[in-house]
């Protein structure tokens, strides 16, 4: 891969991102980064996040020939300049061209959602995989998988990654032989420009609930729904939960920018739909146990029937939650060239790593790991458990990470007074925060009328007390990590076993 700079120049300026060029020298770029530990020679320099001046001299004495940033800087008044009015969009454009554009050779299905996005995305990722042969990629929040060797398939650091990352990430795809893509693209995403640019051949839209407000993330609600509400402004065809709050805001926010007949508006049979905004395909629960669901899917308007979507599919991954998510998956890759036969013969069949995983005892309550971390996943998690298991008392394992996500902690304080008999508080990725004090903010937030509420906040020795507490009729939730090998903690990543293999090891124990 490479990059001319006169290309580079002209790109920014069709964009009104260029300021000024200082020092400009013809020059063709044989590597781009924003982390000066990975400069080597004829490499275009991203000044961008917290920035210090050093990080530019270090880029510079590795082989760096020119940057980009929002300022000029003394440090690099021998290299060229290009100074842009904001760096993120500039890196996001020209990350893009220099790994030849590859979102081009790549049909692209992107979710956004306070919810779901990763069951979703796996949902379709599955179906793909049989209508593709194995040509899809996914990004998520778990798993990066570019390809079909074990070495292709990693753990995720952010849910989108930085642009340089994502496009880096779509040429190796691309080269590794894949045709789709299907990704989670958070609000962050937009908020800081990593997807700016990109098109999506199907955007989904499935929920969105007050959630990464404060510090460090979105100032207002109005900030946070922006954000979402554009990954269907950035898609030819849009796919939306009819029944996500704020409906009407967000159907027409696709309207906007969409053709009428390239919106696709499905909910469950019954619901009470705002503004008379119609539905396209409809679907309903026809079994469900711990284990599994079956759901019926209609489409109602003509050009939902044109996909042939009807019929009865099975889904392996339980939760009445878990339906729209899959309804949406089965809508969205039809929209990619799927047929309906590839999701009845792949939903059956679908794992995630982390979501709803049960591990059994002798004695004690049944354990269920999932990664719900917000008011409405956790609400629907416990709620579901609790019907189905007809449990004696639901024993939660929690905590809530630091720096971000605050505005969760009292949706984790309502939800554990409104479903929780006993909730042990514990670490979940503090970062620069106080452990405890997230702790002691989730506790006063808690009804302890309804619920006993521990502190312990050894997230192994939490999770060893409440399995150890915890009768035949019990059930143990261990909310949050899933299967995260990793603790966040004061700007390190600290290894963990993960929630799955901590408590599989206690109950082997036992």
């Amino acid at each position: 891969m490479a990059l001319e700079i006169t290309p580079a120049l002209s790109l920014l300026d069709e964009h009104h991102l260029l300021k000024e060029v200082v020092n400009e020298q013809k020059l063709t770029f044989e590597n781009v980064t924003y982390d000066s530990r990975k400069v080597s020679d004829n490499t275009l320099f991203f000044c961008k996040g917290n920035f210090k001046p050093s990080y530019l001299t270090s880029a510079l004495e590795k082989g760096a020939t020119a940057y980009v940033s929002e300022q000029k800087y003394a440090e690099g008044m021998d290299a060229t300049g290009i100074i842009v009015t904001n760096v993120q969009k500039a890196m996001a454009l020209l990350g893009a061209a220099f790994y030849g554009f590859p979102q081009n050779e790549l049909f692209i299905i992107a979710y956004t959602g306070t919810k779901g996005k990763t069951t979703s995305a796996y949902f379709a990722e599955h179906i793909l995989a049989k209508a593709t042969d194995k040509k899809v990629a996914l990004f998520s929040t778990i798993d990066r998988v570019l390809g079909n060797e074990p070495d292709q398939r990693f753990k995720s650091d952010l849910t989108t990654p930085e642009s340089l990352d994502l496009f880096h990430d779509m040429r190796a795809a691309v080269n590794n032989g894949m045709t789709h893509l299907v990704m989670e693209v958070s609000s962050q995403a937009y908020k800081k420009n990593r997807v700016y640019g990109l098109t999506f051949d199907v955007g989904v839209f499935l929920n969105i609930s007050p959630d990464h407000i404060g510090r460090n993330e979105h100032p207002t609600f109005d900030d946070y729904l922006h954000c979402k509400e554009q990954l269907l402004v950035n898609s030819k065809r849009c796919v939306i939960n009819g029944e996500t709050a704020y409906l009407r805001d967000v159907y027409y926010t696709a309207k906007a920018t969409t053709e009428p007949e390239d919106i696709y508006v499905f909910a469950r049979k019954g619901a009470q739909i705002s503004d008379n905004i119609p539905v396209d395909i409809e679907y309903q629960n026809d079994f469900e146990d711990l284990h599994k669901s079956v759901i019926e899917v209609k489409g109602l308007s003509d050009k939902a029937q044109t996909l042939h979507v009807d019929g009865k599919y099975e889904l392996s991954v339980p939760g009445d939650y878990n339906e729209g998510n899959a309804t949406s998956a089965i809508i969205a890759t039809l929209l990619a060239g799927a047929k309906g036969e590839d999701a009845r013969k792949t939903l059956d069949r679908v794992h995630i790593p982390g979501r709803m995983e049960i591990i059994k005892t002798k004695n004690n309550g049944t354990v269920y790991v999932d990664y719900a971390h917000n008011y409405a996943s956790l609400k629907a998690l416990f709620a579901f458990l609790k019907q189905q298991t007809h449990a004696g008392r639901v024993i939660a394992v929690l905590g809530s990470p630091g720096d971000k996500g605050i505005s969760r902690r009292p949706g984790f304080g309502k939800a554990v007074s409104e479903e929780v008999d006993h909730v042990i508080l514990t670490t979940d990725d503090p970062g620069f925060e106080d452990p405890m004090k997230i702790a002691q903010e989730i506790d006063s937030y808690i009804n302890h009328d309804n619920v006993k509420v521990e502190f312990e906040l050894d997230r192994e020795m939490a999770i060893e007390k409440a399995i150890k507490m915890s009768t035949n009729n019990d059930i143990v939730v261990l909310a949050g990590k899933g299967e995260d090998p990793y603790q966040k903690i004061k700007g390190v990543d600290v290894p963990y076993p993960s929630d799955v293999n901590v408590a599989k090891k206690i109950v082997e124990e036992l």
